[in-house]
Protein backbone atom coordinates (compact mmCIF):
# COMPACT_ATOMS: atom_id res chain seq x y z
CA UNK A 1 0.00 0.00 0.00
CA UNK A 2 1.39 3.40 -1.00
CA UNK A 3 1.40 6.33 1.42
CA UNK A 4 -0.61 9.25 0.12
CA UNK A 5 -0.63 13.02 0.42
CA UNK A 6 -4.02 14.68 0.78
CA UNK A 7 -4.41 18.42 0.23
CA UNK A 8 -7.34 20.53 1.41
CA UNK A 9 -7.86 24.25 0.98
CA UNK A 10 -9.51 24.53 4.38
CA UNK A 11 -10.08 22.13 7.29
CA UNK A 12 -10.89 22.38 10.97
CA UNK A 13 -7.54 20.76 11.76
CA UNK A 14 -5.18 18.53 9.79
CA UNK A 15 -4.92 16.40 12.93
CA UNK A 16 -8.66 15.71 12.85
CA UNK A 17 -8.40 14.65 9.20
CA UNK A 18 -5.34 12.42 9.65
CA UNK A 19 -6.95 10.63 12.62
CA UNK A 20 -10.03 9.96 10.53
CA UNK A 21 -7.92 8.61 7.65
CA UNK A 22 -5.93 6.41 10.06
CA UNK A 23 -9.14 4.99 11.53
CA UNK A 24 -10.15 4.04 7.98
CA UNK A 25 -6.91 2.14 7.42
CA UNK A 26 -4.57 4.73 5.93
CA UNK A 27 -0.99 3.39 5.97
CA UNK A 28 1.92 4.89 7.88
CA UNK A 29 3.32 7.91 6.07
CA UNK A 30 -0.05 9.17 4.88
CA UNK A 31 -0.08 12.95 5.16
CA UNK A 32 -2.54 15.83 5.14
CA UNK A 33 -1.68 19.42 4.18
CA UNK A 34 -4.16 22.28 4.43
CA UNK A 35 -4.00 25.81 3.12
CA UNK A 36 -5.82 27.00 6.21
CA UNK A 37 -6.96 25.55 9.52
CA UNK A 38 -10.07 26.93 11.17
CA UNK A 39 -9.48 25.20 14.50
CA UNK A 40 -5.77 24.44 14.51
CA UNK A 41 -4.50 23.29 17.86
CA UNK A 42 -1.23 23.19 19.71
CA UNK A 43 -0.10 21.43 22.85
CA UNK A 44 -2.27 21.42 25.99
CA UNK A 45 -5.34 22.46 24.07
CA UNK A 46 -4.00 25.80 22.89
CA UNK A 47 -5.32 27.19 19.62
CA UNK A 48 -2.90 27.76 16.74
CA UNK A 49 -3.54 30.67 14.40
CA UNK A 50 -3.45 28.93 11.02
CA UNK A 51 -4.19 31.32 8.11
CA UNK A 52 -3.21 31.05 4.47
CA UNK A 53 0.54 31.22 3.94
CA UNK A 54 1.63 28.76 6.61
CA UNK A 55 2.54 25.07 6.46
CA UNK A 56 -0.12 23.04 8.24
CA UNK A 57 0.82 19.38 7.96
CA UNK A 58 0.00 16.12 9.73
CA UNK A 59 1.45 12.64 9.17
CA UNK A 60 0.38 9.29 10.60
CA UNK A 61 2.83 6.70 11.93
CA UNK A 62 2.57 3.20 13.33
CA UNK A 63 5.50 2.80 15.75
CA UNK A 64 6.39 -0.81 16.54
CA UNK A 65 6.10 -0.15 20.29
CA UNK A 66 4.94 2.49 22.74
CA UNK A 67 8.42 3.11 24.12
CA UNK A 68 9.33 5.67 21.47
CA UNK A 69 6.33 7.94 21.94
CA UNK A 70 7.99 10.16 24.55
CA UNK A 71 10.72 11.32 22.17
CA UNK A 72 8.69 11.62 18.95
CA UNK A 73 8.14 15.39 19.25
CA UNK A 74 11.88 15.96 19.76
CA UNK A 75 12.78 13.77 16.79
CA UNK A 76 10.18 15.50 14.63
CA UNK A 77 11.42 18.95 15.63
CA UNK A 78 14.99 17.98 14.78
CA UNK A 79 13.92 16.58 11.43
CA UNK A 80 12.02 19.73 10.48
CA UNK A 81 14.86 22.04 11.54
CA UNK A 82 17.43 20.05 9.60
CA UNK A 83 15.17 19.89 6.53
CA UNK A 84 14.74 23.65 6.12
CA UNK A 85 17.82 25.14 7.78
CA UNK A 86 19.56 25.72 4.43
CA UNK A 87 16.75 28.09 3.43
CA UNK A 88 16.93 30.18 6.62
CA UNK A 89 19.84 32.59 7.29
CA UNK A 90 19.65 32.23 11.08
CA UNK A 91 19.78 29.09 13.23
CA UNK A 92 16.52 27.29 13.83
CA UNK A 93 16.40 26.29 17.49
CA UNK A 94 14.25 23.92 19.50
CA UNK A 95 12.47 24.77 22.71
CA UNK A 96 11.61 21.67 24.70
CA UNK A 97 9.34 19.90 24.20
CA UNK A 98 7.74 20.98 20.92
CA UNK A 99 8.51 24.53 19.71
CA UNK A 100 10.69 25.68 16.83
CA UNK A 101 12.34 29.03 17.50
CA UNK A 102 13.86 31.64 15.20
CA UNK A 103 15.41 34.86 16.48
CA UNK A 104 14.05 34.06 19.96
CA UNK A 105 10.47 33.88 18.67
CA UNK A 106 8.25 30.92 17.89
CA UNK A 107 8.17 30.02 14.20
CA UNK A 108 6.63 26.58 14.45
CA UNK A 109 5.44 23.78 16.66
CA UNK A 110 5.08 20.02 16.82
CA UNK A 111 2.01 18.22 18.13
CA UNK A 112 1.94 14.45 18.74
CA UNK A 113 -1.25 12.53 19.48
CA UNK A 114 -1.55 8.78 20.00
CA UNK A 115 -4.67 6.71 19.45
CA UNK A 116 -5.23 3.33 21.02
CA UNK A 117 -7.18 0.30 19.86
CA UNK A 118 -8.02 -1.47 23.06
CA UNK A 119 -4.76 -1.87 24.94
CA UNK A 120 -2.64 -1.73 21.78
CA UNK A 121 -1.19 1.38 20.19
CA UNK A 122 -3.13 2.04 16.99
CA UNK A 123 -1.19 4.96 15.52
CA UNK A 124 0.55 8.22 16.28
CA UNK A 125 -0.23 11.44 14.42
CA UNK A 126 2.46 14.11 14.18
CA UNK A 127 1.35 17.61 13.31
CA UNK A 128 3.62 20.43 12.16
CA UNK A 129 2.55 24.06 12.16
CA UNK A 130 5.04 26.45 10.55
CA UNK A 131 4.70 30.18 9.97
CA UNK A 132 6.02 30.65 6.43
CA UNK A 133 4.45 33.64 4.67
CA UNK A 134 1.44 34.20 6.90
CA UNK A 135 1.21 37.54 8.67
CA UNK A 136 1.73 37.41 12.42
CA UNK A 137 -1.03 39.19 14.37
CA UNK A 138 0.17 42.43 15.97
CA UNK A 139 -0.49 41.13 19.47
CA UNK A 140 1.85 38.18 18.84
CA UNK A 141 4.65 40.11 17.13
CA UNK A 142 6.92 39.96 20.18
CA UNK A 143 6.71 36.18 20.54
CA UNK A 144 6.08 34.82 17.02
CA UNK A 145 7.77 35.14 13.64
CA UNK A 146 7.37 33.87 10.06
CA UNK A 147 10.16 32.44 7.93
CA UNK A 148 9.50 35.16 5.34
CA UNK A 149 10.53 37.81 7.88
CA UNK A 150 14.10 36.62 7.30
CA UNK A 151 13.72 34.98 3.88
CA UNK A 152 11.28 37.15 1.89
CA UNK A 153 11.08 34.85 -1.14
CA UNK A 154 10.38 31.63 0.76
CA UNK A 155 7.12 29.79 0.04
CA UNK A 156 5.19 26.90 1.53
CA UNK A 157 5.91 24.88 -1.61
CA UNK A 158 9.67 25.25 -1.06
CA UNK A 159 9.62 23.62 2.35
CA UNK A 160 6.63 21.25 2.25
CA UNK A 161 8.37 18.48 0.31
CA UNK A 162 11.62 18.41 2.35
CA UNK A 163 9.72 18.61 5.64
CA UNK A 164 7.42 15.75 4.65
CA UNK A 165 10.33 13.65 3.43
CA UNK A 166 12.21 14.24 6.69
CA UNK A 167 9.20 13.25 8.77
CA UNK A 168 8.49 10.13 6.73
CA UNK A 169 12.11 9.12 7.28
CA UNK A 170 11.89 9.17 11.07
CA UNK A 171 12.96 6.00 12.87
CA UNK A 172 10.82 5.11 15.88
CA UNK A 173 12.41 1.78 16.73
CA UNK A 174 14.27 3.17 19.74
CA UNK A 175 12.52 4.78 22.67
CA UNK A 176 15.64 6.72 23.58
CA UNK A 177 17.55 9.45 21.81
CA UNK A 178 20.87 8.33 20.36
CA UNK A 179 24.16 10.04 21.09
CA UNK A 180 23.99 11.66 17.66
CA UNK A 181 20.44 12.89 18.25
CA UNK A 182 21.42 14.34 21.62
CA UNK A 183 24.35 16.13 19.98
CA UNK A 184 22.07 17.53 17.28
CA UNK A 185 19.55 18.69 19.84
CA UNK A 186 22.24 20.31 21.98
CA UNK A 187 23.36 22.43 19.02
CA UNK A 188 19.80 23.70 18.59
CA UNK A 189 18.72 23.74 22.25
CA UNK A 190 17.10 27.13 22.89
CA UNK A 191 16.71 26.51 26.63
CA UNK A 192 20.14 25.13 27.49
CA UNK A 193 21.95 27.46 29.90
CA UNK A 194 18.86 29.54 30.61
CA UNK A 195 17.20 29.92 33.99
CA UNK A 196 13.55 28.99 34.16
CA UNK A 197 10.87 29.68 36.76
CA UNK A 198 8.27 27.13 35.63
CA UNK A 199 7.59 24.28 36.08
CA UNK A 200 10.51 24.50 38.54
CA UNK A 201 13.16 27.10 39.26
CA UNK A 202 16.60 26.21 37.96
CA UNK A 203 19.06 26.23 35.07
CA UNK A 204 18.41 24.03 32.06
CA UNK A 205 21.39 21.76 31.41
CA UNK A 206 20.04 19.84 28.41
CA UNK A 207 17.83 16.94 27.45
CA UNK A 208 18.16 13.31 28.53
CA UNK A 209 18.11 10.15 26.43
CA UNK A 210 14.48 9.63 27.42
CA UNK A 211 13.54 13.11 26.18
CA UNK A 212 13.23 14.63 29.65
CA UNK A 213 14.30 18.23 30.28
CA UNK A 214 17.29 18.33 32.62
CA UNK A 215 17.31 21.13 35.20
CA UNK A 216 19.79 21.98 37.98
CA UNK A 217 18.21 23.78 40.92
CA UNK A 218 19.87 26.41 43.11
CA UNK A 219 20.46 23.73 45.76
CA UNK A 220 22.41 21.65 43.27
CA UNK A 221 19.75 19.01 42.70
CA UNK A 222 19.39 17.62 39.18
CA UNK A 223 15.80 17.13 38.04
CA UNK A 224 14.31 15.39 35.00
CA UNK A 225 11.06 16.95 33.81
CA UNK A 226 8.75 14.99 31.54
CA UNK A 227 5.92 17.49 31.26
CA UNK A 228 5.00 21.07 32.01
CA UNK A 229 4.98 24.52 30.45
CA UNK A 230 8.42 26.14 30.50
CA UNK A 231 8.69 29.82 31.41
CA UNK A 232 11.96 31.73 31.55
CA UNK A 233 12.91 33.44 34.81
CA UNK A 234 13.31 36.67 32.83
CA UNK A 235 11.72 37.21 29.44
CA UNK A 236 14.57 39.46 28.35
CA UNK A 237 17.20 36.88 29.24
CA UNK A 238 19.31 35.78 26.27
CA UNK A 239 22.65 34.17 25.61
Amino acid sequence: MISRLHYFERVTSTMDVIHQLASEGAPAGTAVIAGEQLEGRGSRGRTWHSPLGGLWLSVVFQPPAVEGIEVISLRAGLAVAEAIQARVPKPLQLKWPNDLMLEDRKVGGVLCEARWQGEALGWVAVGIGMNVRNRIPDELGAVAISLSDLTPDITVEMIAAPVLAALRGLDFRSGRLSRDELSQFSRRDWLQGRTIREPVVGEVTGVGEDGALLVRTASGSNLSLRSGTVELAAVSQSR
